[in-house]
């Protein structure tokens, strides 16, 4: 099994291996995780959107 090259994470910053990529930005799997069980009243919702700003889709794509 091939191991992916560590990528920082734009939620957390911390460098891991596995996650996903949008647009060329990688989300670790424990942010992936976390954001999909944090309800929309949870004051860490505003930070997983904050941090979602980041990725900028093309126009024109």
């Amino acid at each position: 099994m091939d191991q992916q090259p560590e990528q920082a994470c734009i939620i957390c910053g911390q460098m891991k291996e596995e996650g996903i990529v949008i647009v060329s930005h990688f989300i670790c799997e424990d942010c992936e995780a976390e954001m999909v069980r944090t309800e929309a009243e949870d004051a860490k919702y505003r930070f997983f959107i904050g941090q979602m700003k980041k990725i900028q889709l093309q126009k024109n794509a």
